[in-house]
This record gives structure tokens, C-alpha cells and sequence, in this order.
């Protein structure tokens, strides 16, 4: 029998249950929907959010600092946390610890981490190669610790690790805590220690940085975009990273080349992933097309070497006004954990801008044809012309004056080349005055300045005197032709080895020097000596200009081209 009621308290009872069901599902709901909302482009319509900005610009080549704004202030690294993960591991894959098919196993902890993430199971293993793909491109946290755990034992010594690391990079103003860059208090960076890891993590380890170009790749039959848009948006763009935490807004370290020029930017504090692109976009158009082309600055090495280099590295004075970012209402940002206070940048003298263009070394352009040596001779003289007086036997071969001769290429030339000036020793006397000749009795004289002269040639093929006296010369009739001290480059570069290398043909001459340049600061040791040269060819109705290293011995030339396809150079072996 019921009793009076009990079926309305049974149905009030069901109907409040289903009503917790509901409020918990909306809850789980909503708790997705806020994660989601973190990493949406759209918070620039949040008035109120204004995160504190910073951003740095570093010439590669140079190792100028070409901008810098709050470079040295304290902010949340967020994901860009994860390079220095990365750097971790590549250290092991290079000494052979790890290889790219290892299976890193998944703990409880790595699998509990915030999104983004590749929502890995506990117990399941991940390979070193996957885990370094979902990194660069959608910023795995779980992916993160999965590595953390594997190389450190657990987070917090991996989080040693980091710091030790950052000690021996110079990163001055750094502080790991974690290895997925989630929200941390004690978690801090600058724009200026994010700029010296993201060199470094491309001088050590140029092979495996160019994963940080991945656009995509696919896991579990989904493909996964990269977080970075500016890769295949912007010319040159080869990497590096991205992050976001609402304390930091929206963050990115990006690496640009171009024609030999090589620059590292990193921005602080977008306010969307809209408005911090566009200032990169700003950053490099300021900066890429006067940043150096040829290497100069020492490549980033650990240890106290690097923290030398660091110290030395020219500063420019903090630009704020060239480029803004976009304005937002006047509130508050949110505060960082009480930090050491950073030291201030000191602009140095002469302070280094970036609208002062660096002008690169010019290369010394050859017409070469291979199989033929051409030797260089004077005009014929003029009848009342005279030959140089022979100097006094007192002269010392150590003190030689060099006159720069115009070498006659075709009778309706009337001025010289750079490729058409070769020089010729005159003996100068060191204890008594030796006699000179007036103007009108050197015929095609032209001075060249400023100009860099090709390579020392061997001592087989300088002209030089048999004995310490000065080297005489005879009167000679008009029309006979006066012997130079220097050959063609191209026999010099056969006397000094058999082989030849290309890396490159260009339509324009300066691209092809440019190439030189770049090529020889990547291979060093084996072209350190070698002799640039540029060599045009005629292919249908274009020119194109060879960009060559004569002067190598087989082994080098092989050593060299081996060494520079490892950067990505192309490189062909030639026989002269």
C-alpha cells in the first residue's frame, strides 16, 4: 500500500539527482570549454587582459643586439619552456644514450597534465622521433614530462637539469621549475635568455633543429598542425617555437635566413596569436635586410667560453616607439612572483641600431674559363715612353711598394676592373732614395681602394727576386710587353690542388658571392684557404654566375661538400 505522498517525494527524489547529473555534466563541460578559450585567437576582444610585453632581435651572424625592449625583464616562458626540454634530448641522441626509436614509457603523472596534449594512456610508450614531433608542433605537455621523467627521473631533477644547463648557456635570468612551461610562479625567463637558447639550440645541434620546421606530421591516423603559422608564411622562416599561459599572453622565438643573413627574434605578451605575429612580422621587416651576411660572431658554445661571449656582445639602447603593439585599455597586468631584479641593458659606444645598414665584405669576382690560362700584360708603350730605372743595389727586398696596374682587356675598355688589376713589386730603398718615375712614364696607372685582393698565391708563382738586391730592369723598346708577378686565379688554384667545388649557381653575382660567404663559414676547416671565386655562364638567352672554391686537394673538397649538405648547402665535386 503507498502511502500518501511517497510517490512525489520519490519523484522529487529522482528529479534532484538528475538535476546534480546535469549541473556535473555542465560543469565538465565548461571546465573544456575554459581550457579551450586559453588558446583561442580571439583575446584581443578581452579589453582587460594586457600582458607585459617584450621582445629582442639578434643579428646571428654578428651577434649584434639590433632591437631590444625590456629585453632583460622577468616573464613567464610558458611552452617556450620546451626548447630547453629538447635540448636535453638531443644532448643524449647525439652521445648515443637514446636513439630516435626508443619508446619512452608514460607514468601517471606525464598522463594527468593539462592540455594541449596527445592524451597518452598511463602505461603507454611514445618514441623519442613522435615525441619530438608533437613538441614542435602542438606543444605536448603530457609529451613533455614522458621526456622529463625518461632522462631525470622524475620532473624535479629534470627541472635541475634545465637550470644547470641554462647556467652553462649564459641564461642569466632563468628559472626552470618544470619541463612543459604550465603555470609556475617561480617559472621565469627574459626575451634576451630565450634568444641566446634559441642560437644555441642551432649551433649544437644542427642536424636535429630542423625538426622545429615541421608543419605537420600524423599521429593515430590525425594530423596535427603546428602552433607556429609563420613557418610557410613568411620567406625564410625555419623555426622555432611558440607558447601561451594567461600570465605570459602570447609568446614565440623565431629563427629567419635569407640570403645569407641569419637573425633570431622573440616576442613577450601578445595579447592573441594574431597581434603577437604581426609584430614578429614587423620585427624581421625592420631588421632582416640589415643584418650581417657573413658569420663572424663565435658559434654558441657551453660553459665559460659562452658566458665571455655573452658579456661581450654589443647592446643597443631599449626601443620602444618604432613599431607598437596594438593598444588596449589601461588595467593592470597580472603580477609575476617577486623576482631578483634584472640588470638594466647598457648601451655601449657607438651604440648599434638597427637602421645603421652593415655593409658585407665584398668577394672577389673572376672570369674564369677552365683549361685556359691567361697571363695579364700592359698596353704597349707609347715611342717616347720609358721603362722603369733599375733601383739601387742598396734596396732591401723587405720594403716593397705595390702599384696597381690596369690590365688591358680589350682595346675599347677605358677603365679598369676589379678582376682586371694585378699588382707589380717595385723595390724601395731603405737607406738611400731610389729614383722615381714621373707620372707620364707609367702608362695606365690606376689606383683601386677599398678593394679585398684574392688569396696570397703560392711562393712558386710570386714573382719575386733571386737575390736580396732589388730586381733590375732593362730598356725596351716601344711595343714590348712587360711580365706580371701574378697568374690567372684559376692557376694558382691548380698549382695549390686539383679540385673544385660548386655550391650554387645564381642569376645575380652578389647572390652568388653570398653563397662564398656562407658556404665558407660553414666549412671552415676545409675552406679556410681555398680561393671564392665566381664564374659566369650563358644558359639560353641568361647569365648565370657559378659560385666556386678552387684549391682543394680531393680529400678536403669531399670533407667540405659533406660538411656543408649537413647545413643544407648544395655542394658538387669538380676536377680542374
Amino acid at each position: 500500500m503507498l502511502r500518501p505522498g511517497g510517490l512525489f517525494r520519490r519523484g522529487l527524489r529522482s528529479g534532484a539527482f538528475g538535476l546534480l547529473a546535469v549541473m556535473a555534466v555542465s560543469a565538465i563541460a565548461s571546465d573544456a570549454d575554459a581550457r579551450g578559450r586559453r588558446h583561442r585567437q580571439s583575446s584581443d576582444s578581452d579589453e582587460t587582459y594586457n600582458p607585459p610585453y617584450a621582445s629582442i632581435v639578434v643579428d646571428v651572424n654578428s651577434g649584434v643586439v639590433m632591437q631590444a625592449t625590456e629585453a632583460d625583464s622577468p616573464r613567464h616562458p610558458a611552452s617556450l619552456t620546451k626548447i630547453m626540454t629538447l635540448f636535453l634530448l638531443f644532448e643524449q641522441l647525439e652521445s648515443g644514450k637514446i636513439k630516435m626509436s626508443t619508446e619512452l614509457p608514460t607514468s601517471a603523472h606525464a598522463a594527468a597534465q593539462a592540455p594541449s596534449k596527445l592524451d597518452l594512456k598511463p602505461g603507454e610508450t611514445i618514441k623519442v622521433e613522435t615525441a619530438i614531433r608533437s613538441i614542435v608542433t602542438k606543444s605536448a605537455n603530457d609529451v613533455a614530462v614522458v621526456i622529463a621523467e625518461a632522462l631525470g627521473g622524475d620532473e624535479i631533477n629534470f627541472a635541475k637539469l634545465m637550470n644547470a644547463k641554462a647556467r652553462a648557456l649564459g641564461m642569466k635570468h632563468t628559472t626552470y621549475q618544470n619541463a612543459s612551461g604550465l603555470p609556475d610562479a617561480k617559472q621565469i625567463s627574459t626575451a634576451r635568455d630565450q634568444a641566446i637558447l634559441g642560437r644555441a639550440i642551432q649551433d649544437r645541434f644542427p642536424n636535429y633543429y630542423r625538426y622545429f620546421s615541421t608543419q605537420n606530421f600524423e599521429f593515430r591516423g590525425k594530423e596535427i598542425r603546428n602552433h607556429n603559422h609563420l613557418l610557410g608564411s613568411i620567406e625564410g622562416v625555419d623555426g622555432i617555437k611558440t607558447g601561451y599561459v594567461r600570465e605570459s599572453g602570447f609568446n614565440i622565438v623565431t629563427s629567419v635566413r635569407r640570403a645569407g643573413r641569419h637573425i633570431v627574434a622573440v616576442v613577450f605578451g601578445g595579447r592573441s596569436a594574431e597581434a603577437r605575429d604581426a609584430r614578429m612580422r614587423a620585427l624581421i621587416d625592420n631588421n632582416i635586410n640589415v643584418a650581417a651576411v657573413k658569420r663572424t660572431a663565435p658559434p654558441m658554445i657551453e660553459g665559460l667560453e659562452m658566458a665571455a661571449a655573452h658579456a661581450k656582445e654589443p647592446k643597443v639602447k631599449e626601443q620602444t616607439a618604432a613599431i607598437p603593439m596594438p593598444k588596449a585599455a589601461p588595467v593592470s597586468a597580472p603580477a609575476l612572483a617577486p623576482v631578483p631584479a634584472a640588470a638594466p641593458v647598457v648601451a655601449e659606444a657607438p651604440v648599434l641600431g638597427s637602421t645603421d645598414p652593415i655593409k658585407p665584405n665584398a668577394v672577389k669576382t673572376f672570369t674564369v674559363q677552365p683549361g685556359t690560362t691567361r697571363v695579364a700584360s700592359l698596353s704597349p708603350l707609347p715611342p717616347d715612353s720609358r721603362k722603369l730605372i733599375p733601383a739601387p743595389a742598396t734596396a732591401t727586398p723587405a720594403s716593397v711598394t705595390t702599384i696597381a696596374l690596369a690590365q688591358s682587356a680589350a682595346a675599347s675598355d677605358t677603365t679598369a676592373s676589379p678582376a682586371s688589376v694585378t699588382t707589380v713589386a717595385s723595390a724601395k730603398s731603405a737607406s738611400a732614395p731610389a729614383a722615381t718615375a714621373s707620372p707620364a712614364s707609367v702608362p695606365a696607372v690606376t689606383t683601386v681602394k677599398n678593394e679585398p685582393l684574392p688569396p696570397p698565391l703560392p711562393a712558386q708563382l710570386t714573382a719575386k727576386p733571386a737575390a736580396p738586391a732589388a730586381p733590375q730592369f732593362k730598356v725596351a723598346s716601344a711595343g714590348d710587353s712587360v711580365p706580371v708577378a701574378a697568374a690567372a686565379p684559376e692557376a694558382a688554384a691548380k698549382s695549390r690542388g686539383g679540385w673544385m667545388i660548386q655550391v650554387g649557381a645564381f642569376p645575380d653575382v652578389k647572390e652568388a658571392q653570398q653563397r662564398l660567404e656562407v658556404a665558407q663559414s660553414k666549412a671552415k676547416e676545409q675552406l679556410g684557404q681555398a680561393a671564392p671565386f665566381t664564374e659566369p655562364v650563358e644558359k639560353g638567352d641568361k647569365t648565370l654566375y657559378r659560385a666556386r672554391f678552387a684549391g682543394l686537394d680531393k680529400d678536403k673538397a669531399e670533407a667540405a661538400c659533406k660538411n656543408l649538405k649537413r647545413s643544407e648547402i648544395s655542394c658538387m665535386l669538380l676536377k680542374n
